[in-house]
């Protein structure tokens, strides 16, 4: 399929010329793993106690505030939509279901800095830029930081085990597949829940964020 939509689930390797693998090429998600400050891999993903039960919501959120933390979520689903291309052939609707998202993915795409700008900007200019930004956006921009870090072991996973058929085949499908979902999910909820002003709290990354954010 050549049309927008295949870009947007490309495997990472084949959007690059030089055929180097995406993951060493594009080191945005080892930024915070090699950080020597509390943006340290163990910091980021250590849990940590639950927030307290106040909330930046509904009217208190700003229109603005409420679009620039939904737009945060299109950064991991983008640097993860290629775990779903199985789902993509398998599911023709996913094609026409993430067709709008097409361009934004053809821009993502068309440079191997962009990821890693985009990385950069998120996390210095918005999650740590607390003049500019309220904490719900900052939060949120945060939730979308983690979830990208996270998909580091999916990606890995995916270039050290990659069947060709049989049971192997099928559990590896699965596992892309689910990445995939998850990451829809996150988008869907996360940036509805942004767009209606409210805090959403994505499993396994909430917590994470939480210790970021001041």
């Amino acid at each position: 399929m050549a049309s927008a939509v295949s870009l947007l689930l490309s495997p990472p390797r084949l959007l690059h010329r030089d055929g180097t693998s995406r993951l060493l090429s594009i080191p945005h998600r080892r930024v915070l793993l090699a950080a020597p400050n509390n943006a340290t891999p163990r910091r980021l993903l250590a849990p940590a106690p639950r927030a307290s039960n106040k909330n930046d919501n509904s009217g208190a959120v700003e229109a603005p505030d409420r679009l620039v933390a939904a737009v945060a979520y299109l950064y991991p689903f983008l640097d993860g939509a290629h775990h779903g291309r199985f789902l993509l052939t398998q599911f023709p609707f996913f094609g026409a279901l993430l067709r709008p998202l097409a361009p934004a993915a053809r821009l993502f795409h068309s440079s191997p800095l962009t990821p890693f700008l985009l990385f950069l900007t998120l996390y210095f200019a918005v999650v740590r830029n607390q003049q500019a930004f309220s904490r719900f956006v900052r939060f949120n921009a945060m939730q979308a930081v983690v979830l990208d870090v996270l998909l580091i072991f999916p990606d890995l996973l995916a270039q050290s085990f990659a069947p060709s058929g049989g049971v192997g085949f099928e559990i590896f499908q699965s596992m892309e597949s689910t990445v995939f979902l998850f990451l829809l999910v996150s988008l869907v909820y996360g940036g509805g829940a942004c767009l209606l002003g409210k805090t959403p709290r994505l499993p396994i990354v909430a917590d994470a964020a939480e210790r970021q954010v001041m």
